[in-house]
């Protein structure tokens, strides 16, 4: 595994932060890492990445404990914080050439030219870092991050900022480095998360509240299936109600309804075969499926006021 989490706690003065959390990631996965504001999320990458050390528990990237061996660990780690620290009065090349000779970074020139093609800063790369948007400084943390070709990539909020045309570029970016990487990243997008992750972690008030594939986690959200469908005529909603399980009927509208039901047996079938006994017709029918954004709503305890 290239990062291994185990028993982590972090506690500052009495509050806990992060309590008792354990977790692997391995190389060639993408690993989103999500929870409200104030989860322990930050917290923790900032553990992963030797700037604050853990109260309790153990952490170990490409088998180096972070303890131990911080500079080993630092060399096989790119980091964008969530506040992307970046030096403003210096030129895009500049900066980049001065990160890649901070890591050593062999034939440094080649190596930045690379990596300005690749985060698409080819067309700023001779302004001062003070003079970018927000969404291309973020393509400089990035690019800053990836520039001695790390083993593990923690990416927090990577895309903040970003246009829609940007947000298209850097996931397609995040998407190939998860191939040869293992890369955690965090962010409050759900739909990021859904297109880029192969498993989630979810954390709420510092406790791990859910791991798994993004696909298990939707299954678990809850069995209840949700139905909206319009007919063309108007029902009986007597006989609607008799030809299927269903636990709750509303109507939404005209011959519109939202039908709720806990079976796991498909009711749209019954559905149809009750429209088409009763000589109607559907206009539409559509079976609402759980979203990572219910997952975590509910692993958090969010409910709308």
């Amino acid at each position: 595994m290239s990062v291994i989490v185990s028993n982590l706690t972090k506690i500052y003065g009495t509050q806990k932060a992060v309590n008792n959390i354990s977790f692997e990631a391995k190389k060639g996965e993408i690993l989103g890492f999500l929870g409200p504001n104030g989860a322990g999320k930050t917290t923790t990458m900032k553990m992963i990445t030797c700037f604050i050390p853990q109260s309790e528990g153990k952490i170990s990237v490409c088998g180096y404990d972070v303890e131990e061996n911080p500079m080993e660990v630092r060399r096989r780690i790119g980091y964008l914080p969530e506040h992307n620290p970046l030096y403003l009065d210096m030129y895009v090349k500049e900066y980049l050439l001065f990160v890649a000779g901070l890591h050593k970074v062999k034939n440094k020139i080649a190596a930045v030219t690379e990596m300005i093609e690749r985060t698409g800063l080819g067309i700023e790369q001779h302004k001062l870092v003070g003079s970018l948007s927000k969404g291309y400084r973020q393509r400089v943390g990035l690019a800053q991050a990836m520039l001695h070709d790390p083993d593990v990539l923690i990416l927090d909020e990577p895309t903040s900022g970003l246009d829609p045309n940007q947000l298209i570029e850097i996931r397609k970016l995040i998407r190939e480095l998860g191939q040869e990487k293992t890369v955690i990243f965090s962010s409050h997008i759900m739909q990021e998360v859904q297109a880029l992750c192969d498993r989630v972690i979810i954390i709420n008030q510092g406790n791990m509240v859910a791991n798994d594939t993004i696909a298990v986690l939707q299954n678990n959200v809850s069995k209840e299936q949700q139905v909206t469908v319009t007919f063309l005529k108007n029902v009986n909603e007597h006989q609607l109600r008799a030809c299927a399980p269903i636990r709750t009927l509303k109507k939404l509208g005209d011959n519109n309804y939202l039908i709720t039901t806990l079976s796991e047996k498909d009711i749209r079938p019954a559905i149809f075969h009750f429209a088409v006994q009763e000589g109607n017709v559907l206009l539409e029918m559509h079976q609402k499926i759980s979203t990572i954004e219910d997952v975590f709503q509910e692993v958090t305890n969010y409910s709308e006021a």
